[in-house]
């Protein structure tokens, strides 16, 4: 579904991001995984060569709340590939704290890298994406975004901001033939999950309707069908993947 497709995936090295990028792989992109650490980056590399050694895939680790970096990595793969046809925003992350104990540095690194890196990797592939005649930009945004959560409310605020980049960026790029949607996963079974004691896990799986928590591999196919050409006039929309779960 991807043959001869280049793209960038942030937070590329674990869970849905993971899995993103070797959907990807299996649908013959190739994918540049980005990541928070040279070691976490090589790890996934690796991973993936061990289950096809034929994957074309490699990884980069800028920090991409900062302008510049993200700036250099994106001309790398520019100048290796050519081009960048799809870009999948992914990297983030969550916190519980109440607003009555809330340290403000924490509610700015979630803005820095849920929010400022997404805008600071759209910016930067938008020009890229309009010179070779179109792109897709697609974002992780949350349940959350769309319900809120009962604590830590700077993680749904950011989801919220993701889901404005979405819808804006979708009908500023349109007339550049670059399309722009997110994808809302609901409680998923990442290695965050995986943590949580199976008797709670139980309570939040009879809250959803279909019984179960999504995998990543659910969140993945959805990327892969707004990745494709199935999706040539689906844009500016947030996709729901969670089993009909309500926060």
């Amino acid at each position: 579904m991807l043959d001869g497709k280049v793209a960038i995936v942030t937070g590329g090295t674990r869970g849905i991001g993971f899995a993103t990028v070797k959907k990807f792989l299996d649908n013959n992109a190739k994918v540049v995984l980005f990541g928070s650490r040279k070691e976490s980056v090589d790890k996934a590399i690796d991973e993936l060569k061990e289950i096809n050694e034929n994957y074309e895939v490699m990884g980069l680790y800028p920090n991409i709340s900062d302008a510049k970096e993200v700036e250099e990595a994106f001309n790398e793969v520019k100048n290796k590939y050519g081009k960048v046809d799809i870009l999948v925003n992914n990297a983030g992350i969550s916190a519980m704290e109440s607003i009555y104990d809330y340290p403000e540095e924490n509610f700015k690194k979630i803005m820095d890298l849920n929010v400022n890196a997404v805008f600071n990797c759209s910016k930067t592939v938008a020009p890229i994406m309009k010179e070779n005649g179109g792109g897709v930009i697609l974002n992780t945004s949350s349940m959350v975004s769309l319900y809120g959560q009962p604590s830590g409310c700077g993680y749904p605020a950011s989801k919220f901001a993701v889901n404005g980049l979405t819808k804006s960026l979708a009908r500023e790029l349109g007339k550049d033939n670059i399309r722009v949607n997110a994808v809302a996963p609901g409680v998923t079974m990442t290695d965050m999950m995986k943590k949580v004691p199976e008797e709670k896990i139980k309570g939040v799986i009879a809250t959803i309707p279909l019984g179960r928590i999504g995998e990543p591999e659910d969140i993945a196919n959805a990327f892969l069908f707004l990745a494709s050409d199935m999706a040539s006039y689906v844009t500016g929309e947030i996709l729901s993947v969670d089993g009909a779960a309500r926060s």
